[in-house]
């Protein structure tokens, strides 16, 4: 094989991906591709077959590869080629594999010299390769032949470039030594590219075909036209050699020859040849895979890391254990009641940033949810006061009373009280079903031992069960204690004096309605909530739904184009505003609510209701609670009854029956805000000490004990068999990472990273379509030994070499002449360059 250099690497990436594998993992060391760029017949696919060792790519005189070739090599045990396009068949002989690249490119571009850029794709397995992406391309030409469209150059050009565009892409730009160098198509291409040179390899090929009694030497020593990374000259095989089946070991063997016995080469044999191609591309993949080791390293530490903890807990575990067991028993449920105690107390470890939960969410159904449907059981004002005339004039009979009966009061009242059984016990069941969500998260923890979760869930959630009808009673008691006996001298009950006086002042108020209505009410300054809300019935014409900042008062809701509320777009007063449900729609993933003018007039400009969305219900609940408090109620669900029975009675008020109704009416309304208030604040302590802090205790105190009552201990605690999986799983990836931690590091410390040479002045190869740069002047440079010095910048070439000449580059790619008498090459005569103005020339 051909490709020795390239072997040592073999080893190197084979540690790193055995390592990665034994985890799992995927080594992506991401090698560079290498891409061979050139003129037509500058060999090319020669530098690219030493490579590969074998000789399969097609030869000929002209342009003879006219589809770029990726070619991928695959490390493997055996060898054989395999083609995208003949996908399941296997090529063991490389000849055949170039009779296939011959004929799958006759077939897209056709037998008359057409080009293509559909690419042919052939992967090569082999234990001598490394993993690595090889890419021939077609060469550069100028003229079209045959089939070849006019604009030839162009296409060829694009094609080039779309591969050695990329970061990723070694460019070796191939140049024949028995060309002009400064019109090298390949140098210029890859100058584009890569200005910096931080990945272009100029090479040097037909060494052994230039004219006698000339060379390339100040070319190789990189003094002519100088290159980054330098130039490598190398010697590939002649049409003769190929025809007569010459071997790649042999023709190395007379490529190291012909530089050792050449007058001109044999100082920088051991720089040049095959080999050291090889070699300095060895390097740059070495250099690449150390760059890519680092965060290798941090990733796998950062896994180490994190599974240091869990895999101490596992490495003297042992299942079948009697007292562990028992001991781990005690610790679940430890742990199990202390994360129960966090969740309804709050705790500032483990907090959860996505939703509410816990107690927090009871807290809220405490004090938002519950309180809206208090609000929400309250019934029709118009339906309040006919039942308030019947209740009345039922009391008196067949007789005509003079006074207000207290006992219609006292009917209304009850009535009143008892549609407050409902939201009480609605409340009840939101605190139970919070409880058993907690108990299931809690449980979670418990997911290694599924038995053991199972029966704890089912004794926590029967105990809750068992507490629920209990708390059911005593709020139904609460209920029951209002109804006994109707506190008339409460302190905060208005009386019937008041309440006269009240039903005065409100026919005043109505009657002198008119005169105020022109005065506009005081703005109000209560900031009640703020938020974002989404408005969701804009047309599609308009825009279509929008977010807005929305900020609610006692008297208004406004909205603005964002939170700093400089820009207003909207204020709408609150009142004869009512909130209504909105059924969730099938493609929305929010939640809506609207709000409408009871006096069906429009809400928001040619809208009747002002659809507002939500994303979620709890912010649904929480935005009704806070338009609650400003006086925006609910719409009342209530059945539609028959209008025929209340004409056909043809009921109507006198005035003094009026005044009685708004007496009773005030009267009502005082004592039920009473009871309001006491059932808000008597319902959170009558559940948090009936269920909550008694769940808490049976948790605490005799949990335990109902798990060891209940069957086998030895049982609950048989781990699952996803946890067993789970165990062995930790303990082999910790020590894997440890394993493959070890491996980089050895790697890191037997490989070497080769510094990158200095920057060269290489604007010579900017010039557009290969122009030459202006002529200098006919002096040829000095040659230097080790010790000496550049000549000045800017020293002229000489006449008849063609371009400007760069500074020389000393660096350690950069093969250097020993030091020698100084002389020009034959036929130019040396002169000595012009004095620095600092510093003297060396002589």
């Amino acid at each position: 094989m051909g490709n020795r250099g390239m072997e040592d690497l073999i080893p190197l990436v084979n540690k790193l991906q055995d390592a990665f594998s034994s985890i799992g993992q995927a080594c992506n060391l991401d090698l560079p591709q290498i891409a061979v760029v050139g003129g037509q017949s500058a060999g090319k696919s020669s530098v690219l077959e030493n490579f590969v060792g074998r000789d399969f790519l097609p030869r000929g005189s002209g342009i003879v590869t006219r589809r770029p070739l990726v070619l991928q090599l695959i490390s493997a045990n055996a060898e054989w080629a395999e083609f995208l396009h003949c996908k399941g068949k296997k090529f063991t002989e490389f000849d055949e594999v170039r009779q296939e690249i011959e004929s799958e490119t006759d077939r897209i571009t056709g037998a008359n010299k057409g080009i293509s850029p559909v690419p042919i794709n052939l992967r090569v397995y082999s234990p001598h390769v490394l993993n690595l992406t090889l890419i021939d391309l077609p060469g550069i030409t100028k003229v079209p032949v045959g089939d070849q469209p006019v604009d030839i150059e162009q296409q060829i050009r694009d094609m080039i470039m779309q591969f050695i565009s990329r970061e990723s892409c070694l460019i070796l730009a191939v140049t024949p030594a028995n060309t002009d160098l400064a019109n090298s198509d390949a140098l210029k291409l890859a100058k584009e590219v890569d200005p910096q040179g931080l990945r272009t390899i100029g090479v040097i090929t037909k060494l052994d075909l230039m004219d006698e009694g000339t060379d390339a030497r100040d070319i190789l020593e990189n003094k002519l036209l100088p290159l980054r990374r330098g130039y490598i000259g190398v010697v590939n095989r002649s049409q003769k050699d190929i025809d007569g089946k010459k071997d790649i070991k042999m023709a190395l063997e007379a490529e190291r020859k012909f530089f050792l016995s050449h007058p001109s080469y044999r100082h920088m044999a051991e720089k040049m040849g095959t080999p050291r191609l090889q070699k300095v591309l060895n390097q740059q993949l070495t250099n690449h895979i150390r760059d890519t080791l680092p965060a290798f390293r941090s990733k796998l530490q950062s896994q180490l890391l994190a599974l240091d903890k869990e895999a101490e807990e596992y490495r003297g575990y042992r299942p079948d254990d009697p007292s562990r067991k028992t001991k781990q028993l005690l610790q679940m449920v430890q742990q199990f009641s202390v994360d129960f105690e966090k969740r309804i107390e709050g705790s500032g470890d483990q907090v959860d940033t996505v939703e509410l939960s816990g107690g927090a969410k009871i807290n809220r159904i405490f004090h938002e949810r519950f309180p809206f449907e208090l609000v929400k059981m309250e019934c029709d004002e118009k339906e309040m006061r006919r039942e308030i005339s019947y209740a009345i004039k039922n009391i008196h009979g067949i007789r005509t009373g003079l006074f207000t009966p207290d006992m219609a009061f006292e009917a209304i009242v009850k009535k009143q009280i008892v549609k407050l059984k409902e939201p009480c016990i609605k409340c009840v069941d939101m605190v139970i079903q919070e409880l058993i969500n907690t108990v299931r998260q809690c449980s979670n923890k418990l997911e290694c031992f599924p038995m053991l979760r199972e029966e704890t869930e089912r004794i926590v959630t029967s105990h809750i069960r068992d507490r629920e009808s209990r708390a059911k009673d005593q709020v139904l008691l609460l209920i029951d204690v209002q109804l006994s006996y109707i506190n008339t001298n409460h302190e905060d009950f208005i009386g019937f004096a008041n309440a006269q006086q009240r039903s005065s002042q409100t026919n005043k108020s109505q009657s002198s309605a008119g005169n105020q209505a022109s005065s506009p009410p005081a703005s109000g300054l209560i900031v009640i909530r703020k938020g974002w809300l989404t408005i969701n019935n804009i047309s599609i014409i308009k825009g279509g739904a929008k977010e807005y900042w929305f900020v609610l008062t006692a008297e208004s809701l406004s909205w603005f184009k964002d939170d700093e509320e400089k820009e207003k777009k909207y204020m709408l007063p609150l009142d004869n505003l009512k909130v209504r449900d909105v059924e969730k729609s099938f493609m929305s993933s929010k939640h809506i609510f609207s709000i409408f003018n009871t006096e069906s007039r429009n809400v928001y400009k040619d809208n009747r209701t002002l659809e507002l969305a939500c994303d979620s219900q709890d912010d649904v609940d929480s935005w009704k609670s806070s338009l609650l408090r400003a006086g925006v109620y609910p719409e009342k669900t209530t059945t539609v009854e028959s209008e025929s029975s209340t004409t056909s009675e043809n009921f109507s008020m006198d005035p003094q029956l009026e005044r009685k109704v708004e007496t009773i009416r005030n009267l009502v309304d005082s004592y039920m805000a009473i009871v309001n208030k006491c059932i808000r604040d008597l319902m959170p302590k009558t559940i948090m000490h009936l269920m909550i802090n008694n769940v808490k205790d049976f948790i605490n105190a005799e949990l335990l004990a109902q798990l060891y009552s209940a069957g086998d201990q030895s049982a609950l605690m048989d781990e699952s068999q996803e946890q067993a999986q789970r165990r062995d799983e930790v303990l082999r990836t910790h020590h894997a990472l440890k394993e493959a931690l070890a491996i980089i590091g050895d790697i890191s410390t037997s490989t070497i990273t080769t510094p990158l040479p200095p920057p060269v002045d290489s604007s010579w190869v900017g010039g557009a379509g290969g122009r030459r740069s202006p002529p200098p002047s006919p002096t040829a440079p000095r040659r230097m030994s080790s010790g000496q010095r550049p000549a000045p910048r800017g020293a002229p070439p000489p006449p008849n070499r063609p371009g400007p000449l760069g500074p020389f580059n000393n660096s350690a790619d950069s093969p250097q002449a020993p030091s020698r008498p100084n002389r020009a090459p034959p036929s130019i005569p040396s002169r000595r360059p012009p004095p620095s103005p600092t510093r003297q020339a060396p002589p």
